[in-house]
């Protein structure tokens, strides 16, 4: 194995920088859609409008976990890079393992997410089909 140079994390900046966009995007979104939810619940409480903000409390769960994954990976990325700086070698490779993880752990979540979103629309569109 070749060693680890100084380009090879920052390779992940843009990456991990396009993907916290997305993540981001999609937090403020759910957040305005918990937002009108909460108002139609507390003008109109019923069982499909808790069902929502159940599963929204679930997609905003693993969307920050999601967030957290991937600004973990971004910093050991950065601390990957200072320890090759320093000649740390060993210690960056094992460094940049765990942000690589980290990065996987993190597209998982958002898979499994959008899973959640998927049958979330569903279910909502289920009542507009014919039998």
């Amino acid at each position: 194995m070749e060693h680890l140079t100084l380009t090879t994390p920052a390779l992940l900046f843009s990456a991990i920088s396009l993907i916290m966009l997305a993540y981001t995007n999609r937090f403020l979104s759910y957040a305005s859609i918990v937002r009108d939810l909460h108002t139609r619940f507390k003008e109109r409480p019923n069982a499909i409008l808790l069902g929502q903000i159940q599963n929204l409390k679930t997609r905003l769960r693993l969307t920050r976990a999601m967030q957290i994954s991937g600004i973990s990976s971004l910093l050991l990325c950065v601390l990957c890079m200072f320890l090759v700086y320093i000649q740390w070698q060993t210690t960056a490779e094992v460094i940049f393992g765990i942000a690589l993880i980290l990065l996987i752990f993190s597209l998982g979540l958002s898979i499994k997410e959008i899973q959640i979103s998927v049958k979330a629309l569903d279910l909502h569109l289920s009542d507009m089909e014919m039998d």
